[in-house]
């Protein structure tokens, strides 16, 4: 199974749309969407290789979308998933703030929200504890 990551998702678009979109480039095993992204799921890597190709910078209902490989961790992790991010937030600055907590494997910025992956999950726990609602470049965050 190898997962998609597809990102910028109009909130017109509806679920069935998405996902009949995927099932023209082959089998989708799995289909989660989040707010404004999602993850597919292929039987074959050779399916989701060419949703890729053909699909990555796609406009649906005139919005550009991101598809790309998922990055598979070769560690296990605990992901955060931190909203309401400043726009003005760096990646390092992110990832500075939550290492006051432990060891940070990961740190993606999307837009206004970000996902950070923590090496333990008992930093994550106190992570969340300390930073959960609390202001940080200017926006109250919510992890």
């Amino acid at each position: 199974m190898v997962k998609v990551f597809v990102g910028n998702l109009p909130r017109e678009a509806k679920e069935e749309e998405i996902r009949a979109l995927f099932e023209e480039y082959g089998k989708v095993v799995e289909f989660d969407i989040i707010k404004n992204y999602g993850f597919v799921h292929f039987e074959k890597k050779s399916a989701a290789d060419e949703a890729v190709r053909k699909l990555h910078h796609h406009r649906i209902h005139g919005v550009t979308i991101n598809v790309e490989l998922s990055k598979s961790k070769a560690k296990a992790s605990t992901k955060l998933h931190v909203s309401h991010l400043s726009t003005s937030c760096t990646n390092q600055e992110l990832r500075a703030k939550f290492e006051e907590y432990g060891s940070v494997l990961e740190c993606d910025i999307v837009k206004d929200y970000a996902f950070v992956h923590m090496e333990r999950a008992e930093d994550a726990i106190e992570a969340i504890k300390g930073l959960d609602n609390t202001e940080f470049k200017g926006r109250i965050n919510a992890g």
